[in-house]
């Protein structure tokens, strides 16, 4: 299996009952400030560890959910926003359970969140809660017993976070060759390749197949002297490369693999199609799970991909781009459709969970990709092997 992203574990809390002391002991460095007073931490803070049978995590420390400071509201919008953002919470208390920690776990069984309790400080304080299906640690950073910690994580990390189903292994063997189309033009990144075309890559020689990187200029040539199990093509090349690639040849692209590791495709291959209900001054939500610059005149998910959506439907359209993992719009109940980026450089969980609201809401979903091969007609075709 290739663990593809970190599963993320939150730590969170009220301020001052050792959520910093706490990664500082997982990790055996300072990653947090420690201080006596409260509210030390004002954004999250990120540290990756190794964990055995696990692989790489990243833990998250956060601001305390009672901070009550100028910056209280911001800090704990934050901290609320990374709770949508983790595979497993731990939710770290002193003494007794007040009304913020019962909160906070109604907030992760409401989000549908993991989570088990750490009673930190025990060396000061005795542990006398016990709650009905929640696993507690009696803890003490002084004094810290890791394994009893590392455990509970193994029980309540979710398996699909770190060992997920791959690419390719569903439909080619070894042996079989497939040619992987990259286009070098203004949209590729200097000296390199990008990271859905690497996992590609790796999931190919995994698999014992013969991975055939090319660019769609070198493509006609190539097909002329050669008949791959499997073409697969940066999205916005499918419309030179769908005409170069005989109809006997199978053809998806990066974007349409990633959408299957890290969306929910059944819902992409249901919502694709209300493109074909879109009106006039309907709004579309795209949703680019990444951060890079978007100087560039060409950008996908800001340029393209709407006016390849104007064009096909001859509707003027609205389009709002939350970049990153930034919260929805309040009003995403009034889009009619979603566009969801590969998300090769964010969890499957992060996705799912936005995914899940806009679902709940009512709002069509669709992938990058797809969209893309829907606009130029051939979106049956670059989804036949999957639907099979």
């Amino acid at each position: 299996m290739v663990k593809v992203n970190r599963p993320h574990i939150g730590i969170f809390g009220k301020m001052n009952v050792g959520k910093s002391s706490l990664i500082n002991a997982l990790t055996g460095q300072e990653v947090s400030v420690v201080a006596a007073h409260p509210g030390t931490t004002t954004d999250p803070v990120k540290k990756i560890i190794e964990i055995l049978g696990i692989g790489p995590v990243t833990l998250v420390d956060t601001a305390g959910i009672d901070d009550a400071s100028a910056l209280g509201v911001q800090r704990v919008r934050r901290t609320n926003e990374a709770l949508d953002q983790v595979d497993l919470a731990i939710l770290v208390f002193t003494g007794e359970l007040d009304s913020y920690d019962k909160n906070l776990m109604q907030l992760c069984s409401a989000r549908k969140v993991p989570f088990f309790l750490v009673h930190n400080k025990s060396d000061l304080h005795k542990l006398d809660v016990q709650i009905t299906g929640v696993d507690i640690v009696d803890f003490s950073c002084k004094k810290p017993q890791l394994p009893i910690l590392l455990d509970m994580i193994k029980k309540h990390l979710p398996k699909s976070s770190y060992s997920q189903s791959v690419l390719l292994d569903d439909y080619v063997r070894a042996g079989d060759e497939v040619v992987l189309v990259i286009p070098i033009d203004a949209s590729a990144p200097e000296g390199r390749i990008i990271l859905p075309q690497v996992q590609t890559i790796r999931n190919l020689l995994d698999i014992g197949a013969v991975a055939v990187c090319l660019k769609d200029s070198e493509l006609s040539n190539y097909l002329q002297t050669h008949t791959p199990k499997l073409v697969v093509t940066d999205s916005q090349a499918f419309k030179y490369v769908s005409s170069v690639v005989p109809p006997t040849i199978p053809l998806t692209s990066f974007s349409i693999l990633f959408s299957r590791l890290k969306g929910d495709f059944e819902a992409y291959l249901k919502g694709t199609r209300a493109i074909d209900t879109l009106q006039d001054g309907d709004k579309v939500l795209i949703m680019e799970s990444c951060s890079h610059s978007v100087n560039k005149c060409d950008d996908i998910g800001r340029t393209k991909i709407p006016n390849w959506l104007q064009k096909y439907t001859g509707k003027k359209l609205q389009f709002t781009v939350v970049a990153n993992l930034d919260a929805l719009p309040d009003d995403a109940q009034t889009y009619k459709l979603a566009v969801q980026c590969g998300g090769c450089m964010v969890t499957r969980t992060q996705i799912m969970r936005r995914l899940n609201i806009l679902k709940e809401k009512g709002v069509a979903l669709s992938n990058y990709g797809l969209t893309i091969a829907y606009c130029n007609g051939i979106f049956n075709r670059v989804t036949e092997i999957f639907r099979k």
